[in-house]
């Protein structure tokens, strides 16, 4: 069963989810075995702003971004390893922490 980490930011959902699907920045973020080779996500949906990972081994990552309060962001995300335990939940939260701190990096420089 995969793990699941839900965050709110205080960033516009597209500038998370471009952050997120960046592929300069999704190394920042996501685990080890999903960083790839710098290559863009497996599936992105602009319009839904949803976007899903697979690398060359069981793990998967898929982030959907939905508004929230105050012009901010909703993002969950859905992390699985391959196992058939409950999954790496820590791993989830730290992702989004990550993520966090890329999308606060794009802000200012931006």
């Amino acid at each position: 069963m995969p793990a699941r980490a839900v965050r709110g930011m205080s960033a516009p959902p597209e500038v998370v989810f471009n952050t997120a699907t960046d592929p300069n920045r999704a190394s920042a973020w996501l685990p080890e075995p999903l960083r790839g080779d710098g290559s863009p996500a497996a599936e992105i949906s602009g319009a839904e702003l949803r976007a899903r990972w697979g690398g060359d081994t069981d793990w998967s990552a898929e982030i959907r971004v939905e508004s929230a309060d105050a012009g901010g962001a909703r993002i969950q995300l859905d992390l699985a390893d391959g196992s058939d335990g409950s999954g790496p939940d820590q791993l989830a939260d730290e992702a989004l922490t990550n993520l966090a701190r890329e999308v606060a990096d794009n802000l200012q420089a931006g």
